[in-house]
């Protein structure tokens, strides 16, 4: 006969329990600071060199770059305010199941359409890595966010691990073996 307390090594969390323990993790903490690194970054370049970058392109590349900065700050705000809830949460500022509510949730991104080359102008490489940074940050918040708000969700889940995920499919399908 088997144990029962070992028949499951990875029971599955509420999602209040995922989102709590998530929020007071040193994973979410690198993530926080290096999140609202990359929003100073980018405010910094927007108010200094970018200025500098806009000014040396034509119109067509000046409007494109106006629509790049204006999409790119808007995606690090929507980062910033669902980083800032997940604080919250770790300093008991917030609930879990406030923090689930549609209006703290990240929302989806649309694809962007190609602003770049605007007519003779290519994107500043300065934006374009930011622009790319911020992406990759909103693409890896949206998985974590999806997955921390899942009702039913596995722990495997909330850490985007193919190898744990087929472990715990094996798991499931041929039970615990002493």
């Amino acid at each position: 006969m088997s144990d029962p307390t070992s028949a499951d090594p990875t029971p599955m969390k509420s999602s209040a329990t995922r989102v709590s323990e998530f929020a007071g993790s040193e994973m979410f903490s690198r993530l926080f600071q290096d999140g609202m690194a990359l929003v100073e970054e980018t405010a910094a370049y927007l108010d200094g060199p970018g200025r500098d970058d806009a000014k040396r392109l034509g119109r067509s590349g000046a409007l494109a770059y106006a629509a790049e900065s204006m999409n790119l700050t808007t995606q690090l705000m929507q980062a910033a305010s669902w980083l800032l809830t997940q604080r919250a949460v770790a300093e008991h500022e917030m609930t879990p199941a406030e923090a689930a509510d549609e209006k703290f949730r990240l929302p989806a991104r649309k694809p962007a359409e190609a602003i770049w080359p605007a007519g003779e102008d290519p994107c500043p490489p300065r934006l374009a890595d930011l622009v790319s940074r911020a992406d990759t940050l909103y693409q890896r918040l949206g998985r974590l966010d999806e997955t921390l708000f899942r009702e039913g969700a596995s722990p495997e889940e909330a850490t985007d691990n193919p190898v744990a995920a087929q472990l715990s499919a094996l798991h499931s399908a041929f039970g615990a073996r002493d």
